[in-house]
C-alpha cells in the first residue's frame, strides 16, 4: 500500500468500514510509515475539534440571552 493509497481511505478506515483484509493492510502500512501514522493522529485530532465544535455550538444555542449578552459585553470591554 502507498501513502496515497492509504490517505484515500482514511475514512473508511477510521469509520471501521473496512474489510478484515484491508484494515490488515493499513495496520501493516502504519507499521511502517511515520508519516502516515502522523497523518492519522492528526485526522482523528481533527474529527474530534470538530465535533467539539460541533458540541459547543448546541450548547451555545441553549445559553440565556441575558448570558449571552453578558459575556459579549465583557468581551468589548476587555483589551486586546
Amino acid at each position: 500500500m502507498t501513502c496515497r493509497e492509504f490517505a484515500e481511505f482514511l475514512d473508511a478506515y477510521v469509520n471501521g468500514t473496512l474489510s478484515t483484509a484491508q484494515r490488515a493492510e493499513f495496520d501493516r502500512h502504519l507499521a511502517l510509515c511515520t508519516a502516515c501514522t502522523n497523518y492519522l493522529q492528526s485526522y482523528r485530532k481533527t474529527i474530534e475539534l470538530a465535533r467539539s465544535a460541533k458540541r459547543d455550538v448546541e450548547l451555545a444555542a441553549d445559553a440565556p440571552p441575558e448570558l449571552v449578552r453578558a459575556i459579549l459585553a465583557a468581551r468589548k470591554a476587555r483589551p486586546e
